[in-house]
């Protein structure tokens, strides 16, 4: 499939769209205080009459859906972006290869996703727990010094989006995540800890 900028940006558009349905639902969800799992009968086999069982289940599925349609238009739009760099790249190659860039080493890690909180920010964007950090925005590891750093590119990131790429069961996998206000702590609900630096 060829892409051009108008058609990544349609994705990008059509990606907020289901975030902001996301955090619609999820909200559904922890207005019954319950999350994706919790059973919606009672002991005796009845529906609970503590939540809006239908409203539950409905929006349940509607999230299922919704992640999957969203892991589908995040790898789009990551083919997407690699199609435009490439074709930017083709036009502003130079003879001596000055300004093409090396073939991509393989990002070593500087951080891991400790906890992720449900309906949170980086939980819309698909991030989980024990996810390994190879890049955020422009925090990569020969440049990563502690987590203050990466505590301001969020702050100067708020309700923008930010590349973040993870290592999760040996898969390189590239997210996009928007720092925003929401219901829990934080403006991404989840924990970064920094991975401690090998000497060589």
């Amino acid at each position: 499939m060829s892409y051009t900028r108008e058609s990544v940006l349609s994705l990008m558009q059509e990606k907020a769209k289901i975030e902001e349905t996301l955090e619609d639902l999820w909200n559904i969800l922890n207005t019954n205080h319950v999350g994706m799992r919790e059973p919606l009968i009672d002991i005796e086999g009845y529906p609970r009459s503590d939540i809006d069982v239908y409203q539950v289940r409905h929006a349940r599925h509607q999230i299922k859906c919704l992640q999957n349609d969203h892991t589908s238009l995040l790898k789009q739009i990551e083919d997407g972006l690699a199609s435009l760099h490439s074709q930017a790249r083709t036009i502003e190659q130079d003879p001596n290869g000055i300004n093409v860039p090396p073939p991509s080493p393989v990002s070593e890690p500087f951080a891991r996703v400790d906890k992720v909180e449900v309906g949170s920010p980086a939980n819309v964007a698909g991030l989980q727990e024990g996810d390994v950090i190879t890049k955020f925005g422009s925090v990569m590891y020969d440049n990563f010094r502690d987590l203050a750093g990466i505590g301001q590119l969020v702050q100067n990131s708020v309700n923008s989006n930010i590349q973040v790429s993870v290592i999760r069961n040996e898969e390189k996998i590239t997210l996009y995540l928007r720092p925003r206000q929401w219901s829990g702590r934080g403006l991404l609900g989840c924990n970064i800890l920094p991975i401690e630096k090998v000497d060589r």
